[in-house]
């Protein structure tokens, strides 16, 4: 049945997609800053969710393997980005507006936190941005993942620049205090931020980035340099809207037609319908490339130019219009569809290489004005597809006024392969893996949030399937499998990784004194190693495989080790971080001095001794016993370490207070 015309257009319509450039983009576009999940589980295995944008809908499952303590949603009424700052200029203040604080794994430069964001379908080219802050006495390294498995260059993650949002001078900032000047370094080379040089715990040092590629899994690599290490995210997006019409070049306006909505991962995210004006509108999109606009041609009617439109909503709004004519000649049409009945859209059709045209969402395809006589359709199949007969004959009888109906042409779906890579029995996302076979290019992807991977209608053949272990792992298992890919569809191709763990303690003296300088001596299965302890008492060492360690303590000269002078840990293919591995020191004990002998009477006087070490230069009686003094000499040095690390206990209290919202 015809969809009912109204009105009369007084000039044809030519069919279009262009942006509106008298509406400046400001004018219809909206903001949004991200909606979060609360973060769940425990130090070294939190989840969460995050959502970036509505429509399409971007959004992504979090897991971090940061430590506990102030770490976890803020909801940013007395931190934010305001206005003022380069990003709220574009996106708006994010008063009010949660966003992410977390840490390291463990408070040494060996234990990086990593945090996840694996998103359900790759992210748009533009339209949305993440900043990272307090990007101050810390470093923050940047891995991002295609859909096609490859890493993002610097230019790909869209580095915007570093700015401090606690500056003066910037409209609408909270109340802390920065300066202009401490802002995060970018090296492009290493995808690196990197706080001031000084490593001094401030506020406000942050940066923002806007992507230019699709991103499939998105980690941060957090790195402690010093002070209280805690870092914040923000996610925001930009939307826009597509309008446009659909009208019969004669009779004007079409109302009902229905209208898809497509983004440029082929997936469906709107449709609609026309209003009796022939109006149509996809309001609230991300602002980026890559959306069509499809429109169903009424009931004997055929397009007048494309039947789908390609939409930019990257500077402005997005204006697609539509027209339709009746058809003239002999109606010839035909279904394409799988080998399941199911339609397959947008495939490209000809009829005697003269016309062209493509299936629509029901995989319906028309041509008119064709004459009389013998033809044939050919079908080109999209990749992923193939046909043992893409050709259909047709004839069209002399003065025929009856559609022809061609037999449909069916497409057969290419197999798929499919697995999973675990580890510790959890499926582990943004995990790169790569197909090759002799006959076609390699083709590669990254695991999904439940540690999936698939390679959808692939070309038979013999393929090596291999995975790149990512940093902070190890295999446990093969890294390639060999299978065939025939005609049915291959899955259960597993691959198993273990986590790497961290070891992390400090040595003090009995009074509770930091020490520097003593050596621990850790054993595990790929050997030994010696550590020593920094001057905050301080000793650490990560990328540790499965396996159990000891950890023992080698006294300094005049100390003794206060229990037991050897810890053991088994670390699991969880990646345990063992932190608070401590020793403490004390004092030797003094040796218990020998009483004299009874004193006769009758004996000779005795000579006295000068004891070695006295006479020139030597140390003046003091009345304690050698042990102490040689004891006295280490705390001296440990004093004045002590008295450091209280200046640096409440350097980071101060931070933490700062880097913690009222809620």
């Amino acid at each position: 049945m015809r969809v009912q015309k109204t009105g009369v257009l007084a000039a044809v319509i030519v069919a279009f997609a262009v942006v509106v450039g008298a509406i400046p983009a400001a004018a219809a576009t909206t903001t949004a800053w991200a909606s979060w999940q609360p973060l769940a589980g425990s130090a070294g295995s939190f989840t969460s969710s995050v959502q970036v944008a509505a429509n399409p809908a971007i959004t992504a499952s979090v897991t971090s393997d940061s430590r506990a303590g102030q770490v976890g949603l803020v909801s940013g009424a007395s931190t934010w980005l305001a206005e003022g700052t380069p990003v709220g200029a574009k996106y708006g203040s994010s008063r009010d507006q949660q966003y992410m604080n977390l840490r390291p794994r463990v408070d040494n430069a060996t234990s990086p936190s990593t945090t996840t964001y694996s998103f359900t379908s790759p992210t748009p080219t533009s339209g949305w941005t993440f900043v990272l802050g307090d990007i101050d006495a810390d470093a923050v390294r940047i891995e991002a993942i295609g859909p096609d498995g490859q890493a993002l260059t610097a230019e790909q993650i869209g580095f915007r620049g570093g700015f401090n949002y606690c500056a003066p001078g910037i409209a609408g900032k909270p109340s802390c205090t920065g300066s202009a000047d401490d802002i995060p370094s970018w090296d492009a080379g290493t995808l690196t931020l990197t706080g001031n040089a000084e490593a001094a715990d401030t506020s406000g040092s942050a940066a923002w980035f806007e992507p230019a590629a699709p991103i499939s899994t998105l980690s941060f690599v957090f790195t402690r340099r010093a002070g209280f290490p805690v870092y914040q995210t923000w996610f925001a997006s930009i939307a826009r809207d597509i309008t446009g019409s659909v009208v019969d070049e004669v009779t004007g306006p079409l109302e009902g037609v229905e209208l898809t909505l497509v983004d440029a991962n082929g997936d469906v995210v709107g449709t609609t319908t026309t209003a009796a004006d022939g109006s149509y509108e996809f309001p609230g999109f991300v602002a980026t490339d890559g959306y069509t606009v499809r429109a169903a041609t009424p009931a004997g009617t055929v397009p007048v130019g494309p039947g789908a439109i390609e939409v930019d909503l990257t500077e402005a709004d997005g204006v697609a219009e539509f027209v339709v004519r009746d058809i003239v000649g002999t109606e010839v049409s035909g279904r394409v569809i799988d080998d399941e009945g199911q339609p397959v859209p947008d495939v490209q059709v000809s009829i005697d290489g003269d016309q062209e045209t493509t299936t629509d969402d029901e995989g319906v395809y028309v041509f008119d004005e064709v004459p009389a006589g013998e033809h044939t359709v050919v079908v080109t199949p999209p990749p992923g597809y193939s046909t043992d007969l893409p050709v259909a004959p047709v004839v069209v009888p002399e003065d025929s006024e009856e559609p022809i109906q061609v037999d449909d042409i069916v497409l057969v779906e290419n197999p798929t392969l499919s697995g999973t890579v675990e580890s510790n029995g959890e499926g582990l996302p943004g995990v790169t893996v790569t197909a090759e076979t002799s006959d076609v290019p390699p083709v590669t992807t990254v695991t999904d949030a439940d540690g999936g991977f698939t390679f959808p209608r692939i070309p038979g053949g013999d393929y090596t399937i291999s995975i790149t272990v990512p940093d902070g792992y190890i295999a446990t298992g093969p890294t390639s499998i060999d299978r065939t890919v025939e005609s049915d569809d291959v899955v259960d191709i597993d691959f198993d990784i273990a986590r790497l763990g961290s070891i992390d303690g400090s040595v003090v003296t009995d009074g509770g004194v930091p020490v520097g300088g003593v050596v621990i001596t850790i054993v595990g299965p790929d050997g030994s190693v010696q550590l020593t302890t920094d001057a905050e008492g301080n000793y650490g060492l990560g990328e540790l495989p499965p396996g159990e360690y000891s950890m023992t303590i080698t006294a300094p000269s005049g100390s003794t080790v206060v229990g037991s002078a050897t810890r053991t840990v088994v670390i699991t293919a969880a990646g345990e971080a063992f932190m608070d591995q401590d020793f403490t020191l004390q004092a030797a004990d003094a040796p218990t001095p020998t009483p004299n002998p009874p004193v006769d009477p009758t004996d000779p006087p005795v000579a006295p001794v000068t004891p070695p070490g006295t006479g020139n230069g030597a140390l003046p009686a003091t009345g304690l016993g050698p042990e102490t003094v040689t004891w006295g000499a280490v705390g001296a040095g440990v004093l004045v370490l002590g008295a450091g690390l209280f200046a640096f206990s409440r350097r980071r209290s101060n931070s933490a207070t700062r880097d913690s919202d009222a809620e």
